[in-house]
């Protein structure tokens, strides 16, 4: 690809359907989209396809825009911005699609076709008897006006065909995968209008882009067959003064998930919105996604949306297939995680407590409850080297949230699990131990707790740390694994970490 010359004059454009939730592949096209415009200083456009109106449905239109808001991808045309070539849905394009195909009638670049179905069901028949590839044979390609009358005294219906050139190769140069070449004679005549007068996908989509002025379209693998059918068509567009020119295609690799299966809307990893709600960062993700067939050279792989928008000029996309790996995905979240502040960790926790009902303030990080807000910054560095995702801050963090009384949302409870491999009645002498040592102790402080537990437990009853500190982590916290326990204690403070043991030694003692 040669870049040389691409300036600011660049326009793209992301054109989704909304007929489900978002899908990671779409996403990853929104990206690199985004970032060729940002690097030459261009324009994205975003352009809702919404023609089919049986599938279509308010709540995924809103969830592109938030997925798009989400991750940092903002658009300069389109729904809630404007521009000079709207409206951006083609839903309201209806009269500019059939001022385009009767254009393309009357310069005769398109033509009407009557076949009905049976007629094209038995031509198809009829090619796969002879071992031919079944297409449009051109039937009403050259029609006589007569010809024509006596279909439409029969009542017939017809839709509009775009007349495809004959005898000819089509060729371009694909920004992504160089050269490619199609025969016209392999490309039948296909149709732009329904019966009913309503535009196809043929028509839209290679219309919009014209009148958008789009200059390089870069979507995914699965298009590339429709491209030897548009080149002609953005050239008849140019033809009659209704383009600038043809833009430039490329074409971006499958995103293939388990088994090297292309991945598909029924496969979870596939569907955007399990990312936030499972709690992975706008950063974690988007760089995940940038290296689905993409890479910064000198084998790094993390980076900011930032750097990705200042090293993306359209030269290092791979044409090969790119396999979604979720623990990689996993992985490259916990390092974005890992690098924040503590202050917008805890800010972007709050929301997962507050979704479990663990929180009596609000959750913008100004706290109704300004002791629940210095617990949760005080606890972040704890816990943000042993997370992945922001979810798991509510298992690991839940326990300083939960209340021994009426005055919590959620009363503490032990994993049950947990509990019943450790809570035992060789515990009870740990616990109550445990209990003694922390009742006496003057001064509720981490390096406190420790000398105590660790005089009481290992000193005074010679177990190991492990036996001695376990039934303590789960009597208090609820779970064998926590955040490091004698600043856990601290946390939580006297009170309940004292009413917690109480109870547990009660259990255990029960089991006695």
């Amino acid at each position: 690809m040669d870049t040389s010359k691409l300036d600011n004059s660049v326009r793209v454009r992301f054109p989704p359907s909304p007929t489900g939730d978002p899908h990671v592949g779409m996403v990853r096209s929104a990206l690199f989209n985004y970032a060729f415009a940002r690097h030459y200083g261009g324009k994205l456009v975003l352009r809702i396809e919404d023609t089919d109106a049986a599938r279509n449905t308010e709540e995924s239109y809103q969830a592109i825009l938030n997925t798009l808001r989400w991750t940092g991808i903002e658009w300069d045309e389109g729904p809630e911005v404007g521009g000079e070539f709207g409206p951006y849905r083609q839903s309201e394009r209806g009269e500019i699609y059939a001022d385009t195909a009767a254009k393309l009638l009357e310069a005769g670049k398109a033509y009407p076709c009557y076949c009905t179905a049976e007629e094209l069901e038995a031509a198809r028949e009829k090619a796969k008897a002879e071992k031919r590839a079944p297409g449009y044979e051109g039937t009403c390609r050259n029609l006589t006006a007569e010809q024509i009358a006596a279909y439409e005294a029969e009542g017939r219906t017809h839709v509009v065909r775009f007349r495809m050139p004959e005898n000819r190769t089509i060729s371009w140069d694909d920004l992504v995968r160089g050269a490619i070449s199609f025969e016209s004679v392999n490309v039948p005549d296909y149709p732009l209008l329904r019966a009913d007068g309503s535009p196809l996908y043929t028509l839209t989509n290679p219309t919009d882009d014209a009148l958008m002025g789009i200059t390089h379209v870069l979507r995914g693998e699965d298009l590339l067959s429709s491209t030897p059918r548009q080149i002609p068509l953005h050239e008849a567009l140019v033809e009659l003064g209704l383009s600038k020119g043809v833009p430039e295609f490329g074409h971006l690799p499958f995103v293939m998930g388990e088994g090297n299966k292309k991945l598909s809307k029924r496969d979870p990893e596939a569907s955007f919105s399990f990312y936030p709600r499972t709690g992975y960062l706008p950063e974690g993700l988007v760089n995940y996604l940038a290296l689905l067939g993409w890479s910064l050279g000198n084998d790094e792989e993390i980076f900011s949306l930032d750097e990705l928008v200042a090293a993306f000029d359209g030269t290092r996309v791979s044409a090969n297939p790119a396999r979604f790996d979720l623990k990689k995905c996993e992985a490259i979240n916990a390092v974005h995680l890992r690098a924040l502040e503590t202050e917008d960790l805890a800010k972007r926790i709050l929301p997962f407590l507050d979704r479990e009902g663990l929180l009596l303030g609000g959750t913008d990080g100004h706290l109704a409850n300004e002791e629940e807000w210095r617990t949760l910054l005080a606890a972040v560095p704890l816990v943000q080297e042993r997370m992945t995702v922001l979810s798991e801050a509510i298992g690991m963090l839940g326990f300083l949230y939960t209340g021994d009384g009426s005055d919590a949302r959620h009363a503490f409870a032990l994993n049950e699990d947990d509990a019943a491999k450790v809570l035992t009645a060789d515990a009870w002498p740990t616990l109550t131990a445990a209990f003694a040592a922390l009742d006496a102790l003057p001064e509720w402080t981490a390096a406190a707790i420790d000398e105590a537990l660790r005089t009481a437990l290992i000193e005074g009853l010679g177990l190991k740390p492990k036996n001695a500190f376990t039934p303590v982590r789960v009597a208090v916290t609820g779970r064998r694994v926590s955040p490091p326990l004698f600043e856990s204690l601290e946390l939580l403070g006297r009170e309940r970490t004292l009413a917690r043991l109480r109870a547990a030694d009660a259990r255990a003692r029960a089991a006695a």
